[in-house]
């Protein structure tokens, strides 16, 4: 404590006045951290003690924007787990954008009781127009920044799911689908490829949406990953010219339905039997088989596995390592949740703009958060393969070589073109 007063005196005396604030803040965040992270680890920077539970492992640098100013911060690091100080604000910008979206609403007129009084507590009832304007600015140009960039690469593998929220339309509350799309490329990595907003799922506005993001550069899609759309099965189809797997989870759910309540384990178990092959074609027949012992006493199940069968068993053509992964859109769930957390707070968005402003912000910070994990979604080694240009890999070696070397018919016809 006694190095800490003097630290502190220290800087009473050398800082300026204008500074002076800004330094304090910055002194008492660092001497927090370094209690948190004490107790955490069991001992304190430095100390020598059997207690220790974990060993620090350096610092990273953060900016901190405070209203003295901007306070350069040195997190601590550990050698396992991770620290994250409590004062600091872990999804800034998600955070930001609703804050923006509330306001908005408020200074329109159009919240419901729940959102004005959400409002008031956080003291925002005389804020103005032009203040709610620069924070719109600054969130709506980084969004619009992700949400628009190019696509690079290949992507084997594509999830798309929509969640519905209320927006303000000409006077009238309307239910809109906020689509989402995930995709793993080439490299095992998981992304956040795009978002659209739209009144209904019909095929014109899954084709539009597909059209966008090839656009931005989307190509060598495999499999697209969905509940039962039967636009955007067609959209995946002539867009992508992928192949459609309907969430296999949702399709239990509607199957059970026709099984009643004492039908309903026996028959999750037959369909289980299924998803158990270690092949798409030992799968479909036992798919048939299972559809056929429950013709006699449910044929509307059974007329539904019919239906369904190719749709909820394409992810059994796709290597064994994926397919757990692949068969419903529960890669997706978690983002769809965190999307359905923060819309109810708003409760009715009063434009479309808002909710591309919060639910963009919320992606971008989603995409981040799965570029920085060091475990790879899917293995490098398992997705490589699906690749257009693996076939054309093994050639390129030797091709190189020859054309190298001058042999061959290409430095033939190399010599031959520059004559």
């Amino acid at each position: 404590m006694t190095d800490d007063m003097i630290a502190f005196r220290g800087l009473l005396e050398k800082s300026a006045d204008a500074d002076l604030l800004r330094e304090m803040i910055g002194f008492a965040a660092e001497r927090l951290m370094e209690l948190e992270v004490g107790q955490i680890t069991g001992a304190a920077h430095g100390e020598k003690s059997p207690e220790r539970l974990v060993q620090r492992n350096g610092y990273r640098e953060r900016d901190w924007e405070t209203r003295a100013g901007t306070v350069e911060l040195r997190i601590p690091k550990l050698r396992k787990g991770s620290y994250f100080p409590f004062f600091l604000e872990p999804r800034r910008l998600a955070e930001k954008a609703l804050t923006a979206v509330i306001q908005e609403a408020y200074i329109q007129g159009v919240s419901t009781r729940s959102v004005d009084d959400l409002v008031r507590a956080m003291g925002m009832s005389g804020i103005s127009k032009s203040q709610v304007s620069r924070l719109c600015e600054e969130i709506d140009e980084r969004v619009k920044a992700f949400l628009e960039r190019p696509i690079e690469g290949e992507w084997p593998y594509c999830w798309i799911d929509a969640t519905y929220v209320k927006v303000r339309q000409a006077g009238r509350v309307v239910s809109m689908a906020v689509t989402i799309a995930v995709g793993v490329n080439t490299d095992g990595r998981r992304e956040v490829l795009g978002m659209d907003i739209g009144p209904s799922e019909a095929e014109t506005f899954w084709i539009e949406f597909l059209r966008k993001l090839a656009r931005r550069g989307l190509r060598g899609v495999k499999l697209v990953v969905s509940d039962a759309h039967e636009g955007l099965k067609v959209a995946a189809a002539r867009v992508l010219n992928a192949t459609h797997q309907r969430c296999r989870v949702h399709f239990a759910r509607n199957a059970l339905a026709h099984a009643g309540k004492s039908g309903r384990r026996v028959v999750s178990a037959l369909m289980a039997t299924a998803f158990a092959q270690d092949d798409a074609a030992a799968a479909k027949a036992q798919w048939r088989k299972v559809s056929d012992q429950l013709r006699p006493k449910l044929p509307k199940l059974a007329e539904l596995m019919d239906r369904a069968e190719d749709d909820v068993l394409a992810y059994m053509s796709f290597p064994v390592a994926h397919r757990v992964k692949l068969h419903s859109v529960n890669p997706i769930e978690r983002v769809n949740r965190e999307i359905k957390r923060r819309t109810e707070v708003v409760g009715i968005f009063p434009n479309e703009t808002a909710v591309t402003r919060l639910v963009g912000a919320i992606l971008l910070e989603q995409s981040d958060e799965w570029a920085v994990q060091r475990s790879r979604y899917m293995t490098l080694e398992s997705i490589a393969p699906l690749s257009d240009d693996a076939d054309l890999a093994p050639c390129l070696p030797p091709l190189i070589t020859r054309v190298c070397s001058g042999s061959g018919p290409v430095w033939t016809g190399l010599q031959t073109r520059l004559g």
